[in-house]
């Protein structure tokens, strides 16, 4: 069956509608604050007006703990500089842990080489303590930085919370980062404390990445202790004399949970940095501040996810990603995180994540589309297999859904799923725009804005754009927005990173259009877009129509701006094992995208590559792409250490030298 953008493919049930979080909050602001609303559309629109009176509602409702109370919500409606809650002073672990009960599981631990591993609520908050405890003993104070190199494992995430519990600031790297990419990361915040593993498991293939450690602590002078966590060598041998094993922190007697005292820190203290891709020059250290992340959590895993106590969550991703920040703070709701580390397909089981999303009871499962492009080219029927009668809602992240790939969850899930694709970043550790349980699901079509987020399409003018593509951009402040970037004098980088083209007015750097029921659409970024003769094309339109056909595996496309105002746009795609871009090939792309969209969507050239460029997030590398094409020196173009494949880039190197095919 075809579907085409816009189909309807699921509305809620009443019961949902009525049971859900965000229509619970709804009556309680008409019981309590007499505000009435007619449908969650007017409610996003007041939640996105008034600001100030939403998120204070959120506060109370959630009873969001501070030891002291705020003087003002917000001091002021101005970007960058907005202050938040001031005077307030809380801590975001504190919001987790007040989850701890018997009986109850907390994490899902699950990985390519080991027994999955569960624990309970009360374990979770016991070894939390006990490594904060080992922390304050170390001389770990608040705003010291606290650095992982860990796997997606159940350490990882009692590493961050400890961390977060002393007031300390915490950062992550994925074991398949390489010592470069680390360092440039590390090295900008000057850490204190590295949890490091000695390897890691991907593909049935060992990863000893001991090497690798030894470099990065010669390169991290701040360091003044280590601590191994073992993985693949066990405990038999540190690797430096002064480490610590994971278990020493985790020794001495119990810390009752009445006695350990959560650091309390003002609203905007930093709680984590993460860090853009790092393409091109050093990554941005992002700052995110204790209160920001907890009312935004509070609203995303509440309203946008409506996960509850019982809910089990789980996404795919590494610990570099800002998607395993999110995974673990959504138990901010009381729930499960479901946490995996290993290949998503398995080592020979592409069914691996469907067999963890029935064993664990998923309810909330995440992945990105090209995930569902696997499913879909190898005609996997997770249905016919597994029991996912506890699966509720799928969240498509990390890149456009199609509305393939949407129709696909139902004809080959369950017909009653609320299928999400959201869109927001690392930027923010949250989405502007996302989905609601009460809303229905249009192919294509991300629900809604997110509460709170006052998001429009920009011209060029600043003027704003209804049902046509623009800029997206953010009109008012929202609490987890930077605090800083790390070193930025003057906030110099901050403000040209987002404040530069709109005064006063984030530009997050995505083209974006909202329709007139209010679904919205992420066409790529603005900086790849393709723009000729003035028509703006986006990206993930080509990809969504050339991947489909069967002979195409993956593919990446630029436009290089010519002499005498005219362009060049090549197109090059990986194409499945033993097929060859013949003539014919490349006529049933090019009449595919002719018949799709217009002759204008028609690249110029299109040349057969062995790999696509990505980043270690997943993304593909379209502006370096465009710089070596453009002649600027590959070691300025792309940061190797941050790709998941440099060799890639030779192709396009190679390619820049020789060609003949356009003149600049």
């Amino acid at each position: 069956m075809s579907v085409v953008e816009g189909d309807l493919l699921w509305e809620p049930s009443i019961k949902l509608i009525d049971e859900s979080n965000v229509t619970q909050f709804m009556q309680w602001l008409e019981h309590e604050k007499n505000q009435h609303f007619s449908d969650y559309s007017e409610f996003r629109r007041w939640s996105a007006d008034d600001i100030e009176g939403f998120w204070a509602a959120l506060w109370e409702y959630f009873d969001v703990q501070s030891a002291t109370p705020y003087q003002c919500v917000l001091e002021e409606r101005k970007m960058p500089g907005a202050k938040w809650f001031p005077g307030s002073s809380l801590n975001f672990a504190e919001h987790i842990l007040r989850n701890e009960r018997p009986d109850a599981i907390a994490l899902h631990a699950y990985s390519e080489s080991q027994e999955v591993k569960r624990v309970s609520w009360e374990e979770l908050a016991s070894q939390v303590r006990q490594v904060a405890e080992s922390l304050r003993s170390l001389n770990v104070k608040p705003g010291d930085r606290v650095v992982s190199y860990l796997p997606n494992g159940c350490e990882a995430v009692v590493a961050f919370l400890a961390s977060a519990a002393v007031g300390a600031t915490f950062s992550s790297c994925s074991p398949d980062f390489g010592y470069q990419s680390v360092v440039d990361r590390f090295k900008q915040i000057e850490p204190k404390v590295l949890f490091f593993t000695d390897g890691y498991h991907f593909g049935g293939k060992d990863y000893d990445r001991r090497h690798e450690v030894a470099e990065i602590i010669e390169a991290l002078d701040s360091l003044e202790h280590v601590v191994q966590v073992p993985n693949l060598y066990g405990d038999d041998k540190l690797l430096l004399p002064s480490a610590k094993y994971f278990s020493e922190l985790l020794a001495g007697p119990e810390i009752d949970g009445t006695a350990f005292e959560f650091e309390q820190v003002p609203f905007d203290h930093p709680l984590w940095v993460l860090y853009s891709s790092g393409t091109t020059g050093l990554p941005k250290p992002i700052v995110h501040g204790h209160g920001g992340i907890t009312v935004e959590f509070l609203k995303m895993a509440g309203f946008h996810m409506n996960l509850k106590p019982d809910s089990a969550m789980f996404f795919f991703t590494t610990t570099g990603w800002m998607m395993w920040n999110l995974t673990v703070g959504a138990m901010i709701m009381g729930g499960a995180a479901v946490l995996y580390d290993g290949n998503p397909l398995g080592n020979n089981e592409p069914l691996k994540l469907w067999h963890i999303a029935q064993d664990s009871g998923t309810t909330f499962f995440g992945a990105s589309p090209t995930y569902i492009g696997v499913m879909q080219k190898q005609n996997i029927v997770p249905r016919d297999s597994f029991d996912l009668s506890k699966l509720e809602g799928i969240l498509l992240g990390g890149s456009p859904a199609t509305p393939e790939a949407m129709s696909w969850c139902y004809a080959n899930i369950k017909q009653d799923l609320w299928v999400t694709s959201q869109s927001g970043g690392t930027d923010i550790a949250s989405a502007f725009v996302g989905a609601s349980p009460t809303l229905p699901v249009y192919a294509g079509e991300i629900q809604t804005r997110c509460l709170g987020v006052d998001a429009r399409s920009f011209d060029d003018e600043g003027d704003e754009l209804i049902d046509s593509v623009g800029e997206l951009v953010i009109c008012k402040p929202m609490p987890s927005m930077p605090v800083y970037f790390w070193n930025d004098k003057n906030d110099e980088r901050y403000r040209t990173s987002y404040f530069e083209e709109f005064p006063g007015v984030w530009r997050h750097g995505d083209y974006f259009r909202v329709n007139n029921r209010g679904g919205c659409f992420i066409y790529g970024r603005s900086d790849s877009t393709l723009n000729r003769y003035g028509v703006r094309i986006g990206t993930a339109e080509i990809y969504r129509t050339i991947e489909s056909l069967d002979e195409v595996d993956d593919s990446i496309i630029v436009n290089l701006d010519l002499t005498g105002g005219e362009f060049f746009m090549p197109l090059f795609v990986k194409l499945k094992q033993g097929v060859v871009l013949t003539d014919g090939v490349k006529a049933k792309i090019c009449q595919r995208l002719r018949q799709k969209y217009s002759p204008r969507h028609v690249p110029d050239i299109i040349l057969q590559v062995s790999d696509i460029p990505y980043t270690l997030t997943g993304k593909k590398l379209e502006v370096p792409v465009r710089k070596i094409l453009t002649g600027v020196e590959p070691s300025k173009a792309a940061n190797k250490d941050a790709m998941s494949n440099p060799n890639s880039l030779a192709f396009f190197v190679e390619y820049a030298k020789t060609t003949q095919d356009y003149q600049l």
